[in-house]
């Protein structure tokens, strides 16, 4: 299985790739991610977005030595939280290369993906975000990555929610599954915020 969207061959893996996602900060909401492979080395990170980053709506997701891989960038006006993804730093007149959004605004928990320029590959989302259960589905429904929460070696104790894993199926790119990332999180805190909220992802007990 290959993806037709790939943001960076490097990222796409020949066997199943476990990534560790943290936040870097538990101040401020959505202040930035840094990703680490099982070795502890960092794959990607997303410097410091506050406020000022949020309302903007773009967000940019690096490699370990700060090179842009892929940008994220927010459609207003939208109610459906459509995002949109671009190669690299985004520019004045570019064009998305995918976009995601939510399937309804009310009464579902998909979120739909769709890549520009490929017919038929398309993915789905499905799951909880806000308890770090989520599972993104291709066209033929098969998983191609994973979030689930993170559980500590030693001790064998889920970790909280600033810490989760992300799981990559061989052949799927990892940069694009890290912008999803970056998406749903955005989706998650503006639901968080919002005090008339509107459920997206049902929410269960942990």
């Amino acid at each position: 299985m290959k993806t037709g969207l790939v943001v960076d061959n490097e990222y796409i893996y020949q066997d199943d790739k476990h990534l560790t996602v943290l936040k870097t900060s538990l101040f401020f909401a959505n202040d930035g991610f840094t990703v680490y492979d099982c070795k502890g080395e960092v794959v990607f990170r997303v410097d410091s977005y506050g406020p000022d980053s949020h309302d903007a709506g773009e967000l940019v997701l690096m490699d370990a030595h700060g090179r842009c891989l892929l940008t994220v960038r927010k459609k207003r006006p939208s109610l459906h939280h459509r995002w949109e993804g671009y190669l690299g730093e985004r520019t004045e007149g570019q064009k998305a290369v995918f976009s995601v959004r939510r399937s309804s605004i009310i009464g579902r928990c998909d979120v739909a993906v769709e890549v520009y320029g490929n017919p038929g590959e398309d993915y789905q989302i499905e799951g909880c975000f806000a308890n770090r259960s989520c599972t993104i589905t291709n066209a033929e429904k098969q998983s191609v990555a994973e979030i689930t929460r993170k559980v500590d070696a030693s001790t064998n104790v889920v970790l909280g929610k600033d810490a989760f894993s992300l799981w990559i199926k061989p052949g799927f790119d990892a940069a694009f599954a890290m912008g999803l990332v970056l998406v749903l999180d955005q989706i998650n805190s503006d639901d968080y915020v919002d005090q008339d909220q509107v459920e997206v992802y049902p929410i269960t007990e942990d």
